[in-house]
């Protein structure tokens, strides 16, 4: 049998530029061979191999990705089932609450932010498009949590553990269990400051027609504006009557409101 070791090694590699550029926005050959720990012959024989593919650009003595990887972006996004019509819910959202409105689904364990918008009187966090963020310490993950089978659950925990990002991020398994029990008896997830200190908001989970979780939706703000009466009822009530547009339009096509 013929092993394919060097070029899983030389894939490794690539992946590890790309990931190294996305990171620092751009580096020199001699930067990206020290962060990735190869020869700087094999960091320039690679950038090359991107540089002619179109997948890189060099300004000056460094390189960085090209909007290649935004056509990329794009494309995938767009072929994701919920997103055109969540998009335009919580572009909504946003609009009639005057705070930040939020699309996130799940991928590889994590929770992926799809699209956000920000009301007149939004504070955005740094929660750019495509980012990764762990699903226990947020609303819009519990949601998403909620909604999985509980030995998903699991294996997301035992991979991604429950890292306390502030004080009030729930650290303890059993703890979370219980949280996402009552989670999927209320149809929403609360956010108090468990991800970002002064932040809190409501969330609900995009389901498709056999039950299963889609994606969620929140609307977030500071804590000092989004108390507990307003998040369980003007807000929950926007994000289910929301939900309910999304779930109608994925499930049975162009639904007209």
């Amino acid at each position: 049998m013929v092993s394919n070791q060097p070029s899983q090694k030389t894939g490794q590699k690539i992946i590890g530029i790309v990931d190294a550029l996305d990171e620092h926005g751009s580096l020199g050959v001699t930067q990206l061979a020290s962060e990735l720990d190869i020869a700087k012959s094999t960091a320039h024989y690679h950038l090359s191999t991107l540089r002619d593919g179109g997948y890189v650009i060099k300004d000056g003595p460094e390189y960085q990705l090209s909007l290649r990887f935004l056509r990329f972006g794009e494309r995938t996004r767009s072929q994701i089932p919920i997103y055109g019509t969540a998009k335009a819910e919580v572009d909504k959202l946003a609009k009639q609450t005057d705070e930040l409105g939020i699309l996130m689904v799940e991928e590889q364990g994590y929770g992926v932010y799809l699209h956000k918008t920000a009301g007149e009187n939004a504070i955005d966090i740094d929660a750019p498009i495509g980012r990764f963020a762990t699903l226990h310490n947020r609303a819009l993950g519990q949601a998403i949590l909620a909604h999985l089978p509980e030995s998903t659950v699991e294996t997301i925990l035992d991979e991604h553990g429950l890292p306390k990002t502030t004080d009030q991020t729930i650290g303890d398994r059993d703890r979370l269990f219980e949280e996402l029990e009552q989670v999927r008896a209320q149809q929403f997830a609360t956010n108090h400051e468990e991800s970002i200190d002064g932040l809190s908001g409501v969330a609900v989970p995009i389901l498709g027609d056999e039950e299963e979780v889609l994606g969620a939706i929140s609307i977030a703000g500071p804590s000092k504006r989004l108390e507990t009466e307003k998040l369980t009822g003007d807000y929950a009530d926007l994000l289910s009557k929301a939900r309910n547009v999304i779930e109608l339009t994925v499930q049975h096509g162009d639904f007209q409101q």
